[in-house]
């Protein structure tokens, strides 16, 4: 598949069961509702991506929302990429999107967390580090014991930045 075929787009309450069918197609993103996924898609559309072929399918989406009382940062709540669009940047094509629009333009700071076995976002947010000349530093944000009872990995918070743009 050619990634120019690939549009980028701000995302509409109409992409919001797409989106919630591609997360669970994206192991190991946690599933969220369909209404949460219709929010992200409306509420958050100035700071989420919606990645689409020229016949409308879904292929990609990123999550994210400027950060209460933090407005210089953009948390990254989720990157979902469909199998036929692996592997040609596209996830770092939308992060880096995201940080192009005005609704972003105050940004220094991005964060996102991932959990110690997704190496498919640890690489992605490594890269985007490298790209943008920026630091990236770990931490635990949710502990698998304290916040998740156990029956969730730990969720380790990735910050990255001061970048500048």
């Amino acid at each position: 598949m050619d990634s120019k075929k690939i549009v980028l787009s701000k995302p509409t309450a109409k992409d919001g069961m797409a989106v919630n069918l591609l997360v669970a197609s994206c192991p190991p993103l946690d599933t969220n509702s369909v209404y949460c996924n219709l929010l992200q898609a409306s509420h958050f559309s100035e700071t989420s991506v919606a990645a689409s072929l020229e016949d409308g399918e879904l292929v990609g989406f990123v999550s994210g929302y400027i950060i209460p009382n933090q407005s210089d940062t953009l948390f990254v709540w989720q990157v979902a990429v469909s199998e036929k669009a692996r592997g040609q940047g596209l996830a770092k094509r939308m992060v880096s999107s995201l940080l192009e629009r005005s609704s972003c333009s105050g940004v220094r700071y991005i964060e996102t967390s991932i959990t110690a076995a997704n190496d498919g976002s640890w690489a992605l947010f490594r890269r985007l580090a490298d790209q943008l000349n920026a630091p990236l530093e770990e931490s635990v944000m949710f502990d698998k014991q304290t916040h998740f009872n156990g029956l969730h990995d730990t969720e380790h918070l990735v910050r990255i930045g001061p970048i500048v743009l």
